[in-house]
């Protein structure tokens, strides 16, 4: 059974050049700016400073912010009589509040070989749900900290790109026609030079991660993927099956393609999928709601779903029908069938839409396979396969 190995360090998961210049957030650079003389202003994040005392204790740190850098006893004293913020490290906590990049699925299920309940996302899920009701503003603060900074990680990491997100139900099982139709998308999407992004979480957002990360591989691997992932169809009963299904497959294929994944600890029932190569896992789910939707520059597909799909629907409408965010992003919404007799949601977006800029910007269609020459049409992309 593959075990998840930690591939990447957080230095890798950033595009380059996308940061804020006075952040620091791995070793190597804070060496390169320790060269310099001086960290006067700088934002140093979530660096290990145990071994570079010598350096702090002759560099000027006034103004210098430190979020969660652990430090000798004798540096620390030192920064702090500059004049610098010191947030230290907080103990016995399973995530890392002043993280600096977003999650790898590596990280987030590390030790998955003993059991989901041992990873990382377990015991951060399990962290929330005795912490989220006792009106605790500590924990409520490290919440928002991490929040916070996953949120800055990932307008490092999408700055620049064209985004399109893929919605949809995470009942959506492995092995069946609407997984593989999802898959198909997100390949498709992702040959055309988009960045998908997805909620992150199981069914037709895993499948959409899937297609995305063997875009490259040829619709054979995505095929035989398919197959072995429809092994093990749901998260139910065991997480722990599903998620090594999946790095079944990354072993299989281990140079996958980028998207990403914005899922929640909000909701503890859906764990992140394995495919999504940069994962901006949040606690409060309004906050990755909006920062889901705000990202997708280059519109959303709407797969069919239930409440939290329709939730979306009408989260991106809103902000189409007040211009809240400049141009109405693109919507497709696909199965006639679903959208206006199973939930009836396209003859209330077609309503609200009448008379106003966002009218040319809504779509409906029949199948996923008609979604990418539907957003082509919407947007003006080259999207195809």
């Amino acid at each position: 059974m593959p075990i998840p190995q930690q591939r990447q360090d957080q230095g890798e998961e950033r595009g380059p050049g996308l940061r804020q210049d006075r952040e620091i957030e791995t070793l190597d650079e804070f060496d390169r700016r320790a060269a310099g003389g001086a960290l006067a202003g700088f934002r140093v994040q979530s660096v290990d400073l145990t071994g570079r005392t010598r350096q702090l204790l002759s560099l000027d740190t006034a103004g210098a912010v430190f979020l969660g850098c652990p430090m000798e006893p004798g540096a620390l004293a030192k920064v702090r009589a500059d004049g610098a913020l010191v947030f230290p490290p907080v103990p016995h906590l399973p995530f890392d509040p002043y993280r600096g990049a977003l999650y790898t699925p590596d990280q987030l299920f590390e030790h998955l070989a003993e059991g989901y309940e041992a990873t990382p996302d377990a015991l951060a899920h399990a962290w929330y749900l005795r912490t989220r009701g006792g009106g605790d503003v500590f924990a409520s603060m490290l919440r928002a900290v991490h929040d916070d900074a996953v949120s800055d990680a990932l307008d490092e990491r999408l700055a620049g790109a064209r985004v399109v997100g893929v919605m949809g139900g995470h009942a959506t099982e492995r092995g069946t026609d609407a997984y593989a139709g999802a898959a198909r998308l997100g390949r498709t999407l992702a040959r055309s030079g988009l960045t998908v992004a997805t909620g992150g979480g199981p069914g037709a957002m895993e499948a959409a991660n899937l297609g995305a990360y063997l875009a490259d591989a040829g619709p054979e691997a995505t095929a035989e993927a398919l197959e072995l992932l429809g092994k093990t169809p749901s998260f139910r009963p065991s997480v722990t099956d599903w998620a090594r299904a999946a790095f079944e497959v990354r072993q299989r294929w281990p140079h996958g393609g980028p998207s990403v994944g914005i899922p929640t600890w909000f909701y503890g029932h859906e764990p992140p999928n394995a495919f999504a190569s940069h994962i901006a896992k949040y606690f409060a789910n309004a906050l990755r709601e909006d920062g889901l939707l705000a990202r997708c520059t280059a519109g959303v597909v709407f797969l069919p779903g239930a409440a939290g799909t329709v939730q979306e629907v009408f989260d991106a409408a809103t902000a189409n029908y007040y211009g809240s965010r400049g141009e109405p992003a693109p919507m497709v919404l696909v199965d006639e069938e679903h959208w206006t007799r199973t939930l009836p949601v396209w003859p209330l977006l077609t309503a609200l839409a009448a008379g106003r800029p966002m009218a040319g910007r809504i779509a409906l269609v029949r199948t996923v396979d008609e979604a990418p020459a539907a957003l082509a049409g919407l947007t003006r992309l080259p999207v195809g396969a």
